[in-house]
């Protein structure tokens, strides 16, 4: 059988979660082992939300936004990244690769952007198999 991971993105509703809209609309095909979480903003994504993905059970989390200096809230990115600059330290001490957790920038016209990006993402886990803090049973993500 096949891993099928799960991935969790906190998506910027003016940016990333318009991009997922417009992939929809336009049929673009990306796996649907991405469970969305809409935020008004990527820059209020706290550290300790994504941590708790994992350990809940996610695969792979995925913090999307809009590109710097696009913010609708002028600099909520520029705080986003300093934000998610903190997990890649975290997820080292829980003992997870850095590579199960990605930050990107998508505008709201770029549902290419976004549909590659959740193919290239459910890859890479993919690749690195089921996380450690994942129960036999999804628990619900």
């Amino acid at each position: 059988m096949l891993f099928e991971p799960v991935i969790l993105a906190f998506d910027c509703n003016w940016c990333s979660y318009a991009a997922a809209d417009l992939a929809g609309i336009a049929r673009l095909q990306y796996p649907p082992n991405l469970r969305i979480i809409r935020v008004m903003c990527s820059g209020m994504v706290h550290p300790n939300l994504v941590v708790e993905a994992f350990q809940k059970g996610a695969d792979g989390v995925m913090v999307m936004g809009c590109h710097p200096g696009e913010c609708h809230y002028v600099d909520g990115n520029e705080k986003a990244r300093r934000r998610m600059a903190v997990v890649v330290e975290m997820l080292d001490a829980m003992g997870l690769e850095p590579e199960r957790f990605r930050l990107v920038w998508c505008s709201s016209s770029e549902a290419e952007r976004f549909a590659a990006s959740v193919r290239e993402m459910t890859e890479t886990v993919r690749a690195l198999g089921p996380s450690p803090y994942r129960v036999q049973k999804w628990s619900g993500l």
